[in-house]
């Protein structure tokens, strides 16, 4: 297994319920809060752990994004 994809597994449960219990908007705003204090990562509360874990939380609004990881599940599915 890959990295990626024991990184994956370990935040489903959180990516599930940041979508369910958290409207779309604040949804964005606590992905660009994280992101901000991802880069100040270097303060010992924050962490360098918050820039992926924000852009993950932002990408859920952004209709690009969501387009493209849909495209991208349709060809693993049709892969044999």
């Amino acid at each position: 297994m890959s990295r990626a994809e024991c990184m994956k597994e370990r935040f489903a449960p959180f990516f599930v319920w940041i979508q369910r219990r958290v409207p779309p908007g604040f949804r964005f705003a606590l992905g660009l809060l994280l992101i901000c204090g991802g880069i100040l990562g270097f303060l010992p509360i924050l962490g360098f752990w918050m820039l992926p874990l924000g852009l993950m939380v932002a990408a859920m609004d952004v209709r690009l994004f969501r387009r493209w990881r849909s495209l991208r599940r349709r060809r693993r599915a049709e892969r044999p």
